[in-house]
């Protein structure tokens, strides 16, 4: 089984930044890709950015340009740098992991945007 931990979410006013970390742990032989989905409420779950095991990422449109994704394959880790948010960023943001063709998921954290 595999577990992913996330931290780094919370409370910044608009403007403001976050970073956002996940761990995997567990039964792991190989991790293709990592990322983050995010959901708003009432809103379904989106993509927000994406990391392969090679560093090619994609990002959703509206947050291009704000948030970086990058890893650290020693530690099995993927981060998410958020800058310039908007309450439109709003959301519970999930950290995934395509770990040996099987797709995990994270608890979620909570991040907030408001003055």
């Amino acid at each position: 089984q595999v577990q992913l931990v996330e931290s780094g979410g919370g409370l910044v006013q608009p403007g403001g930044s976050l970073r956002l970390s996940c761990a995997a742990s567990g039964s792991i032989f190989r991790i293709y890709s990592m990322g983050w989905y995010r959901q708003a409420p009432g809103q379904q779950r989106e993509l927000v950015a994406t990391i392969t095991n090679n560093g090619r990422t994609n990002y959703k449109d509206s947050v291009k340009g704000r948030f970086t994704i990058s890893r650290d394959p020693a530690k099995n880790a993927v981060f998410l740098q958020t800058n310039s948010l908007t309450p439109e960023d709003t959301a519970v943001y999930y950290c995934y992991a395509n770990v040996d063709y099987r797709n995990y998921w994270g608890q979620g954290t909570q991040v907030t945007v408001s003055s």
